[in-house]
């Protein structure tokens, strides 16, 4: 079937940006032609772009979708509605699930449910180490055969540097990246926020920023001897863009990403204990929030990932220092990011860099709107103001800090390989 989005605003940087219609068949692009060129045949489907930005489908390099093993806060399939209702058309699926995606079993258990639930594709990353134990290795070739496309213990460091080293020189061998989740745990010493001002107010214990620096450094210094490709996750310092910004400038293979919450809020959202603020890393200083915003803008960080982390009440309605860490993201990301264009921050096509075309690269995907590509694509009314309600949001939990925030930008049309999978309005 021929669909063709007409009169949008195309901006995919460094292919094409301006008005065009896109032809899609059978799923894939088959030409990018100025707007109103060619005419459109009877039958054809024809999707109204006109006022909507058209972009690469929007890629998420950090999320958790909780299956297998914790279906009661997220599953594939609401995880990949969420995924799609943000704009979303592919995510990158974080190990730690019960059990842990650390076996070939898991990987294609993962890749196999989310082509049945049909709203997003899910690239897994699974297990740099056995039930993320931080001991022995996994089998890195049997998992990447599965459909695995990088490796990491996210939610724990990789603590022993030795084993941590052999990861990388292993995971160098199949083209596999290595996804870092930075935390000195000497230092987090049982804190449960950022340590400063508000912690000390709050009587709570807090958590230095040279956590995650430190780690960041060490890590740093094994992908330059190794050779491996490095990705550093969640970034949230000064400290740790220093670091990232001097190995880059020296030629390390790295790249980083962020997540909204860094560039949008600090340690006062945890004000009056509210535990849907609290995350791993912490939310930090205001000058942290503007060294995220400003090492996006040239470059230092690479991408915007969510890092959504769904929990139930049973998780978050607790004491503070009880309380899990992480938040929902998927379907406020965009909104927020494009704050950032509207604060002069990110051009337009930067925010498109690192929202999709950047997160493809690392991925090892092309996603440019060009014939012969899948029709991954997302409409985007950038005018469009609504207010957030956490409990009427697609995904199955509601931990978000930003529950009755009005926002403006939101997608209004996700498609994964030519089929609308969400258009505003929809309900499950």
């Amino acid at each position: 079937m021929l669909t063709v989005i007409k009169d949008g605003k195309v901006v995919d940087p460094g292919n094409v940006v301006g008005h065009y219609d896109i032809w899609i068949q059978d799923g894939v692009i088959g030409e990018v032609v100025p707007s109103g060129e060619k005419q459109v045949p009877d039958g054809a489907e024809v999707i109204d772009a006109k006022g909507l930005l058209v972009v690469p489908g929007l890629i998420d390099l950090h999320v958790h979708l909780r299956e297998p093993g914790e279906e009661y806060k997220e599953t594939i399939e609401t995880g990949t509605r969420a995924a799609a209702a943000g704009g979303f058309t592919a995510v990158c699926a974080m190990p730690n699930t019960k059990p842990v995606n650390d076996s070939p079993e898991i990987t294609a258990f993962i890749v196999k449910k989310a082509k049945e639930a049909g709203y997003a594709k899910v690239y897994p990353a699974a297990a740099i180490t056995g039930g993320l134990s931080g001991g022995s290795l996994c089998e890195y070739g049997e998992l990447k055969e599965a459909g695995a496309v990088a490796i990491t213990d996210d939610g724990r460091p990789v603590e022993d540097g030795q084993i941590m080293r052999r990861a990388m020189e292993y995971a160098k061998g199949f083209g596999m990246m290595v996804m870092s989740h930075c935390e000195e745990l000497s230092l987090v010493a049982g804190g449960c926020m950022n340590e400063g001002l508000t912690a000390t107010r709050m009587g709570l214990p807090g958590i230095p920023n040279i956590s995650e620096s430190l780690m960041v450094i060490r890590d740093i210094g094994l992908a330059e001897l190794t050779g491996a490709h490095l990705h550093v996750a969640h970034v949230s310092t000064t400290e740790s863009i220093d670091a990232i910004r001097d190995a880059k400038k020296r030629g390390v293979s790295v790249s980083a990403e962020t997540a909204p919450h860094y560039f949008t809020l600090t340690d006062e959202a945890v004000k009056g204990y509210n535990t849907n603020a609290k995350m791993n890393p912490p939310l930090r200083t205001e000058k942290d929030r503007q060294s995220v915003r400003e090492a996006l803008a040239d470059g230092t960080l690479d991408a915007i990932a969510t890092d959504h982390a769904p929990h139930s009440i049973l998780e978050k309605d607790l004491e503070f220092n009880r309380a899990m860490n992480g938040i929902i993201g998927l379907e406020t990301s965009l909104p927020l990011s494009l704050k950032l264009v509207e604060d002069g921050v990110l051009s337009l096509e930067q925010l498109v860099e690192r929202m999709s075309k950047t997160p493809a690269r690392i991925l090892g995907l092309n996603n440019s709107l060009a014939p012969r590509n899948p029709a991954d694509i997302t409409l985007i009314d950038e005018k469009d103001e609504w207010t957030v309600v956490a409990s009427e949001l697609q995904t199955k939990s509601a931990n978000t800090p930003f529950d009755g925030w009005t926002m403006k930008g939101r997608a209004v049309r996700t498609i994964v390989d030519g089929k609308t999978v969400y258009e505003a309005g929809d309900r499950p």
